[in-house]
């Protein structure tokens, strides 16, 4: 693989995890929004990722060919889950039974998320930056 694929690959998987921590993020800032434009609380959004065709990630298959991927967002889904609700019955936007409709967002589980995007970002710079050195390594063999 050339310097320029993996930087491509590298790229890829910089932008797709900068991509799910603003999801991440988003969820987070709307943790306490109960009333949105479409009605009902705010939905928790959840990135697809994918693989683009024709390029990309190296590893090889089952018979030892090299496979090159690259990483895209694919879409933002909302969790269809319920959401949570809590017995509540002063709040202004009680129902009849007492119950507020609050955001099925799990703040534990999206900060846990956001450090595994944030680790696969550093991890990939990390990649990029191993990639430059051999790369310049390489170059200086020739002199």
């Amino acid at each position: 693989m050339s310097f320029f694929q993996s930087a491509a690959v590298i790229g890829s998987g910089l932008s797709v995890q900068r991509e799910v921590m603003d999801v991440i993020a988003e969820n987070l800032a709307n943790i306490n929004t109960m009333e949105t434009p479409e009605g009902g609380p705010y939905q928790r959004k959840i990135p697809i990722i994918s693989t683009k065709e024709g390029g990309g990630s190296s590893f090889s298959n089952v018979l030892g060919q090299r496979i090159h991927k690259q990483v895209k967002i694919a879409g933002i889904v909302k969790d269809q889950s319920p959401p949570i609700m809590q017995y509540d019955p002063t709040h202004p936007m009680a129902d009849s039974k007492g119950y507020v409709r609050k955001p099925n967002i799990n703040q534990t589980m999206e900060m846990v998320r956001m450090m595994d995007a944030s680790r696969a970002y550093e991890a990939n710079v990390a990649v990029f930056n191993a990639s430059k050195a051999m790369a310049q390594k390489s170059l200086q063999i020739g002199n």
